[in-house]
């Protein structure tokens, strides 16, 4: 992957565990987020922009997950353990073999894991984030790269989901008012394809 690049799509929590209806952490709205996420990995490698996977990975035990989700490891299923199904990313998504994947036990893609360091050392200072779901992990992600200071935070508002519009819409509103950009996938597309054809001409 070449160095030097100023921004980065992040792809988060696209995983069985959270997308599927029988797992008993599924987010109701998640599967009507993945063609679009899928389109935003497929433009995103189509114009030289680096993906990153930030996925959940927990220990079968249970002893790094947040004290809330503890209970999901009670009966030794667990959820997003290593190595299991749940983990695994949903049918349709796949990372390269050249493409970093990050792994967390908390909300933020950031707290206690290499994503920050990643990010400086490609020279990102624009992060977009995609994936499930905007309440918890995009939010609390894309909250610390604003206070991490990258100059331009965007959440793809129909590359995301939430348990239910309102909820979406809700949080969409939150991130705005602490200057996260919510592009739809759209206008973040048409964005990157002029932005590519403003340097061309340079």
């Amino acid at each position: 992957m070449a160095e030097s690049v100023s921004q980065a799509l992040l792809v988060v929590d696209m995983q069985n565990d959270f997308l599927l209806p029988s797992s008993p952490v599924c987010v109701a709205g998640g599967m009507d987020a993945v063609p679009a996420v899928m389109q935003a990995v497929q433009f995103a490698r189509e114009n030289g922009v680096p993906v990153i996977w930030v996925l959940r990975a927990h220990h079968h035990l249970g002893v790094d997950v947040e004290i809330s989700r503890k209970g999901h490891f009670s009966d030794g299923a667990g959820v997003c353990v290593y190595g299991t199904p749940g983990a695994s990313l949903v049918a349709g998504l796949q990372a390269d073999p050249q493409e970093i994947v990050i792994h967390k036990q908390r909300f933020s893609g950031f707290m206690c894991t290499e994503l920050d360091l990643v990010l400086r050392r490609l020279g990102v200072t624009r992060v977009t984030i995609c994936g499930v779901q905007t309440p918890n992990c995009i939010r609390a992600t894309a909250f610390d790269a604003v206070a991490l200071g990258y100059a331009q935070v965007e959440v793809l508002s129909d590359a995301t989901a939430s348990a239910s519009k309102a909820v979406q819409a809700a949080n969409l509103y939150d991130l705005r008012q602490v200057g996260v950009c919510t592009p739809s996938l759209e206008e973040w597309a048409s964005g990157i394809v002029a932005q590519v054809a403003a340097h061309s001409a340079i």
